[in-house]
C-alpha cells in the first residue's frame, strides 16, 4: 500500500489482516479519505483520530491503521532524510537476531531442514511439532499418539541443531488447556526458547493457567490489537514474551507503546511477521532497532525469491542477524514490476474438521 504526498514523497505500508484481506483493503480506503489534505507529519494525531473516531474497532480497523501509520512514518523518514527509528529515539542495537522457519512432514525432513538452517548461520529456528500440511490428520489423532509425535519432532530438531541454536516451538493454538500443559511438560527437557500460542488467545486466564503449570516460556500476542489488551495479558502473567504484529497492532506508533508496556513488566518483545511481506519485516526492524526489550525477530526467508523480489533492495541478512538499515523511512521500496505481474489470490475459506464433523481451531 502507498501513500503519496503533494510534494511527491511516497510512503509504503502493509496491513496484517491476512485472513480476510479484502476487509483491510476496504478499511484503508475509508481512512484514506480522512488523510487526504492532511499534514503527513502529524502521525500521532492521525493515529488517535483514526482509532477513536468510530464506535467499533477490531482487526480490520487495526490492520488498516497499521498500514497507514507505517506509510506515514516512511514519509516522515524520507522528509527528514533519516530512518524511522531515528525519529523514535534512535537505535539501541546495530543488528536484530532472527529466527528462521523450518519444517517437514516427516521427522527426517524436519531434522534436515533444521540442520540446514543452522548451517546457514541461524541461531534460532521455529517449527511446529505437528505435520503442518495435514491438519486433518493431526486433529483426528488420539491423545497419546499426538503427544508422542510432537515430542519426537521437538527431540529431532534439538538433535539436529545441538545446543548452540534455540528452539521456537509453534503450536498454532491447536491445544486445549490439559493438552498444552502435558505437552509443555514433556518437551521441557529440550529447553525450548519459547512455546508459542499453545491455546487460543481468546482468554488470558486460559493462557495464564498453562503458564503456571509448565516450566517453559510462553510467547503470544499476534492476534491482539492494542496496548490495553497486552497490558491485561501481562497483568495475569500469562506469557514470558509478547508477539505484537506491527501490521495489525497500530503500526510503529502503537507498537512502540506496546513494547513500553511490556518493558514495565520486564517482558521481552518478539514481533510477529509471518505470513507477510518484506514491507512487514522492514517495519518490524524499525521497532527492533529502538526498543530495549527486543529479543528475536521472526523471519521467513525474505532474502530469497519470491519475497526478495517484492522490494527493490531487501534488508541484509548475515549469520542469523538482520542489519539495521540506515536508509530513510522504513528502509525498503516496493518493486512495482513484481506486483504488476502477480495477481491477487483470495484466501480460501477453509478450516479443519474433526472426526465427528465439528470445527477445530486454527
Amino acid at each position: 500500500m502507498k501513500v503519496t504526498t503533494d510534494n511527491g514523497i511516497v510512503g509504503i505500508g502493509e496491513a496484517g489482516l491476512h485472513g480476510v484481506t479484502e476487509a483491510a483493503e476496504a478499511a484503508v480506503r475509508t481512512f484514506g479519505r480522512y488523510l487526504v489534505g492532511k499534514d503527513p507529519l502529524q502521525i500521532e494525531h492521525h493515529f488517535q483520530f483514526m482509532y477513536r473516531f468510530s464506535l467499533f474497532r477490531g482487526a480490520a480497523v487495526g490492520g488498516a491503521i497499521s498500514a497507514l501509520d507505517i506509510a506515514l512514518w516512511d514519509i516522515a523518514g524520507k522528509h527528514f532524510e533519516a530512518p524511522a527509528y531515528q525519529l523514535m529515539g534512535g537505535k539501541v542495537r546495530d543488528k536484530a537476531r532472527v529466527y528462521m522457519h523450518v519444517g517437514g512432514d516427516s521427522v527426517e525432513d524436519l531434522y534436515a531442514s533444521a540442520k540446514a538452517a543452522a548451517a546457514e548461520g541461524f541461531t534460532a529456528v521455529r517449527f511446529t511439532p505437528f505435520v503442518e500440511t495435514d491438519d486433518q490428520q493431526y486433529y483426528n489423532m488420539r491423545y497419546s499418539a499426538m503427544l508422542s509425535e510432537a515430542v519426537s519432532r521437538v527431540a529431532a530438531v534439538r538433535e539436529a541443531v545441538g545446543n548452540d541454536v534455540d528452539l521456537c516451538v509453534e503450536i498454532h493454538r491447536r491445544l486445549g488447556i490439559p493438552e498444552a500443559i502435558q505437552l509443555g511438560r514433556e518437551i521441557a527437557e529440550f529447553r525450548p526458547f519459547f512455546y508459542e500460542d499453545p491455546t487460543t488467545p481468546d482468554s488470558n486466564e486460559s493462557m495464564a493457567e498453562i503458564a503456571r503449570n509448565i516450566p517453559i516460556p510462553i510467547a503470544t500476542g499476534e492476534r491482539l490489537h492494542t496496548m490495553w489488551e497486552f497490558r491485561e495479558l501481562l497483568q495475569q502473567r500469562a506469557c514470558s514474551y509478547i508477539r505484537p504484529d506491527v501490521c495489525l497492532a497500530g503500526g510503529l506508533t502503537h507498537s512502540k507503546k506496546i513494547a513500553a508496556v511490556a518493558e514495565s513488566f520486564n517482558v521481552g518483545v518478539i514481533p510477529h511477521h509471518n505470513p507477510l511481506t518484506p514491507i512487514s519485516t522492514a517495519a518490524c526492524i524499525q521497532i527492533d532497532a529502538c526498543i530495549p526489550n527486543f529479543v528475536l525477530q521472526e523471519y521467513t526467508g525474505e532474502d530469497k525469491p519470491p519475497k526478495s523480489e517484492m522490494v527493490k533492495e531487501p534488508l541484509r541478512l548475515e549469520k542469523g542477524y538482520l542489519e539495521i538499515p540506515d536508509r530513510p523511512g522504513i528502509g525498503v521500496e516496493i518493486n512495482d514490476e513484481f506486483f504488476a505481474t502477480h495477481e491477487y489470490s483470495p484466501r480460501p475459506i477453509n478450516t479443519p474438521l474433526r472426526e465427528d464433523g465439528s470445527v477445530a481451531d486454527r
